[in-house]
């Protein structure tokens, strides 16, 4: 089929019918060519569906051009990655409607000319990224054939030309790690994509499966008595199973210490440590995770508020007041929130422009774009906009709950399972945060922002919260005791306060403002339909309006023609 003549330029004038199904005067549409379904994904970027792909069937559409080299025009900033094809020109027909005059053949084939910020040029920093399927948007080939044949190998050279040891613990690891390995090979040649495909959507299958075999090492460890899940952790590393020794995280809390005359800033230089960048750090890559100043702010300071308030549980709790708020809030977490938020103004300020590797002239230029597949393949904003509607103000509320949990869980696993805040799975399962964190939030923001596209939660997204609370009830089962030691009354009453506080704000803004709001706009549409049924029953001197008052009325028009 052939796109008709002219059509685009008609179609920009007509209006789409909202139950149309999707197409409309600007759309582009892609199709996998070994799909044996019946549909297309449209992308919209003109009707009332406002940049999004919907999904049709090829029957409802009268006339689609589809292009052999997968360039766009005028359709969805991202390209159209092998097999998907992209319509060479906009769809200029509606769906279920019929054009107007017969379809003609184009005279002759015009160039592509892909638009800034389109294409291959990718998203401008002022525009959304497309809600592409994420199977469309990451399809690249897995090589799922490459590595079934390498560990097929694999696994026949330990079974054919390997001798297995006669050491029983020693086999029982292998097995495990290599049963660990098969999984993972799996579910990276697999797999579904996430959102993310930059460097490569492997990259974050590979997590993805991490998440699983993380989340089921926490079930086993759930499963087990205190002492045996404790002393498992020593097939992992023997030096684990011990009780962690006691630690006086507060100490003397002077700045300058005066009776200290060889270094009265002692008590500074002590908190110095290699945590002070792990602080920043963190807070640098949780900003990128969140993209939002407000919410990075009120989980800093709620955090702050949370150590406060639970010291009495746990000693490393126990800080000096200035590192709570100066080391901490001030240094620490708004130096990273800082920067974290010049960074992302960077990338929705950058124009993402890609082009092949070996397509680039220069040395320089290959650098550059290595270095550059370590960058978003396009940005989007993140605009939580809490006090919008109850449901995202909920959803927010749930998501800052979450990020404190995680945190606070760092701190109580570390208690429960006698792992010293310097060993080495501690530094791994931040990492592990790290590189789900983004995907998760991403995956979250596109399931509240765009419920109609992305019906469910994202995988990732299930998997963390999934993790959160099995984390939650290792450390409920370890250690109860530590668990239900009362707050102190002082502290039970700023937290009673503060839920108060959030609660009458939450039932006056989306409840009683609502209810004012629509009384006083019935009660100001009563007084204006008085005033106009005052204003048609009198004239302006208070009269009644008689038929020799009014110019139109034949009796008055024929009485002023006599006189």
């Amino acid at each position: 089929m052939v796109t008709e003549e002219g059509a685009w330029e008609e179609g920009l004038s007509r209006e789409n019918p909202k139950g149309g199904g999707g197409a409309a005067s600007q759309l582009a549409a892609v199709k996998d060519p070994a799909s044996t379904n019946d549909t297309l994904l449209l992308w919209d970027n003109h009707s009332y569906h406002m940049n999004s792909w919907v999904q049709v069937s090829t029957s409802q559409c009268l006339s689609i051009a589809l292009s052999q080299t997968g360039t766009n025009f005028e359709g969805p900033p991202v390209p159209a990655p092998p097999p998907w094809t992209i319509l060479a020109k906009p769809v200029s027909t509606f769906c279920q409607q019929p054009s107007r005059g017969p379809a003609r053949a184009p005279e002759r084939q015009r160039p592509a000319k892909p638009q800034p910020g389109c294409g291959t040029a990718g998203l401008g920093g002022d525009q959304a990224e497309p809600r592409l399927p994420y199977q469309a948007l990451g399809a690249r080939r897995a090589h799922t054939l490459t590595v079934l044949f390498i560990l097929t190998c694999a696994l026949g050279y330990v079974t054919l030309l390997e001798e297995t040891p006669q050491d029983t613990a020693y086999n029982t690891k292998r097995g495990v790690v290599a049963s660990i390995l098969v999984f993972l090979c799996f579910g990276v040649t697999q797999a579904k994509d996430g959102p993310f495909s930059r460097p490569h959507p492997a990259y974050w299958r590979f997590w993805l499966c991490v998440s699983v075999v993380y989340e089921l090492f926490l079930i086993f460890i759930l499963f087990q008595t205190v002492h045996d899940g404790r002393q498992f952790l020593k097939y992992i590393d023997p030096r684990l199973g011990v009780p962690l020794p006691e630690r006086d995280y507060g100490g003397n809390c002077l700045i300058y210490d005066a009776d200290n005359k060889t270094d009265p800033f002692h008590n500074v230089w002590d908190k110095l440590d290699g945590f002070v960048p792990a602080h920043f750090l963190g807070w640098y890559l949780k900003t990128l995770m969140i993209r939002d100043w407000w919410m990075c702010i009120i989980i800093s300071v709620m955090f702050e508020f949370l150590e406060y308030s639970l010291e009495h549980q746990l000693p490393n709790f126990s800080e000096c007041w200035w590192d709570h708020w100066i080391m901490d809030v001030l240094v620490c977490n708004g130096l990273g929130i800082y920067c974290g938020m010049k960074t992302l103004e960077w990338l929705s300020l950058k124009t993402y422009k890609w082009q092949g590797l070996w397509n680039i002239p220069t040395y320089k230029g290959k650098m550059k774009r290595i270095a550059f597949q370590f960058t978003p393949y396009s940005w989007v904003r993140f605009e939580w906009k809490p006090a919008s509607n109850l449901r995202r103000w909920l959803a927010v509320c749930g998501i800052i709950l979450v990020f404190l949990l995680a945190e606070l869980n760092t701190f109580y696993l570390k208690f429960v399972l006698w792992m010293p805040p310097e060993h080495y799975l501690v530094l791994l399962r931040l990492v592990f945060f790290v590189n789900v964190g983004g995907v998760a939030m991403r995956e979250i923001y596109d399931f509240m922002d765009d419920p109609r596209v992305h019906k469910k939660l994202g995988q990732q997204a299930w998997l963390v919260a999934a993790i959160t609370a099995t984390e939650l009830l290792i450390v409920v089962k370890y250690d109860p005791h530590t668990l239900t030691l009362s707050l102190p009354f002082y502290i039970s009453q700023c937290w009673t306060l503060g839920s108060v506080l959030v609660l009458t704000w939450t039932v006056w803004r989306f409840f009683l403002r609502d209810i004012t709001l629509r009384y006083k706009e019935i009660r100001r549409q009563k007084q204006q339909s008085r005033g106009d049924k005052g204003r048609a029953v009198s004239n302006g001197d208070g009269r009644s309006q008689g038929p020799e008052d009014d110019p139109l009325a034949p009796e008055g028009a024929e009485g002023r023609a006599l006189n």
